[in-house]
């Protein structure tokens, strides 16, 4: 009975280990085919969120867009309309559905596309002799405010206790898309650098149009044109897939901020080129209302993402950011006064040229003012281009002072 128990134990074992190998055998090459598929569908279902919260943030653009306009904040209120929308989507997927999105760059760059179609076209017959003449005061003026910038840098790096370099990236006027990714790339405080960028252009794209209402009673409402020219909807097609290109062959070419560059320059050409065409008669191309609208709010839905991607600050960093923003506000005030004993311009342009907020939020409130907007795109021009090319110098020496402070505070 023993010798027959042990056998019958001895096989039950055997079928056991048989049958766990063969279940292994089963589930092994299922998790193997989970594994190759799931980042596709991660990466699908990636794109749709972002797509669909884009979608949200211009169908809640456009009554934000609608309701400022209302109380008269004239063209400028589809750019507050999108930072709105942008901060309150963000919020409401962090909160209710537990999802944190980042700021989507793709969304910012065709919005610089489109904008710098529109500046382009409004620039299509400036005076080329006098902006160029004016080239030297750019140049002094941007000079100006790197030297004040460098300095406000280093009062907010010592007042906040951060490092040179994330301080100068948060104070800089370059743009928050650009300082916010560079600040990534260098593993540094990317909030606050988007933060301190976000208060300051969110502070002079509302306070310069505030002011020219205020003291000049200057109109900031747009003349609205409804009508529909002869081929506009095929120039608009064409100028579009021209834009394309030129950002392609300019971002290959490592030019800064090329996006909003090239569609700008395609921008100024384009009508001329076509007037020049000796098979084309009497066609000028004007980019139509919605082009110029949906332009001004992707720009605004981008920097109100950077409000709403991280909310909880403490309140010593929030104010130290504002100290920050009102030493660069009140740098711009000295350049405006340096650019008035400096050139013939009135108070106004000089305010425009000097601002130091976003080179395409500047120009698009010198736009809806229609207050010489060729001087004013001239002056961020240069100082956009300046500013892009001392940024490699400039990161280099940070983070050398950065490395050198470590060393002593080790030591």
């Amino acid at each position: 009975m023993h010798v027959l128990c042990d056998r019958a134990s001895l096989v039950t074992s055997r079928f056991k280990k048989h049958l766990l190998m063969n279940q292994n055998l089963i589930v092994v090459p299922h998790q193997e085919d989970s594994t190759t598929t799931n980042p596709i569908v991660s990466q699908q279902q990636q794109l749709i969120k972002q797509l669909q919260i884009l979608s949200a943030e211009l169908l809640l653009a456009i009554p934000f867009g609608f309701a400022l306009f209302h109380f008269n904040f004239g063209g400028i209120a589809w750019i507050f309309g999108g930072i709105i929308s942008g901060a309150a989507i963000f919020q409401t997927s962090r909160i209710f559905y537990n999802y944190l999105p980042k700021p989507n760059r793709t969304a910012r760059e065709i919005g610089m596309i489109l904008v710098g179609i529109t500046i382009g076209a409004s620039n299509a017959h400036a005076n080329l002799a006098n902006i160029s003449a004016s080239a030297p005061v750019f140049v002094c003026l941007t000079l100006f405010l790197l030297l004040c910038g460098g300095c406000i840098g280093y009062i907010y790096s010592r007042l906040s206790k951060t490092n040179l370099l994330t301080a100068m990236l948060a104070t800089v006027p370059g743009g928050v898309g650009v300082m916010s990714a560079i600040a990534a790339d260098y593993n540094k405080n990317v909030t606050l650098v988007a933060l301190v960028q976000a208060l300051r252009i969110t502070s002079v794209v509302f306070l310069i149009p505030l002011i020219a209402r205020v003291t000049n009673n200057t109109s900031v409402q747009p003349p609205i044109s409804s009508a529909i020219e002869p081929y506009s909807f095929e120039l608009l097609f064409l100028v579009l897939v021209i834009s394309t290109l030129a950002v392609y062959i300019a971002k290959f070419l490592k030019v800064p901020a090329a996006p909003f560059f090239a569609s700008l320059l395609v921008g100024m050409a384009f009508n001329p080129i076509l007037n020049w065409l000796p098979f084309i008669d009497d066609i000028s191309f004007t980019p139509p209302l919605v082009i110029k609208l949906l332009g001004q709010m992707l720009l605004g839905i981008t920097i109100g993402e950077y409000w709403g991607e991280k909310p909880t600050f403490q309140k010593r960093t929030i104010g130290y950011a504002i100290i920050s923003v009102a030493m660069t506000l009140a740098a711009g005030v000295a350049a405006t006064l340096l650019a008035m004993q400096l050139t013939s311009w009135d108070w106004l342009t000089c305010l425009l040229v000097t601002a130091p907020g976003g080179s395409a939020e500047i120009i698009l409130v010198a736009l809806t003012l229609d207050h010489n907007v060729e001087i004013v795109t001239a002056g961020h021009v240069v100082r956009l281009i300046a500013i892009n090319s001392f940024l490699p110098i400039g990161i280099f020496l940070f983070r050398y002072f950065d490395n050198q402070e470590g060393r002593r505070e080790s030591v």
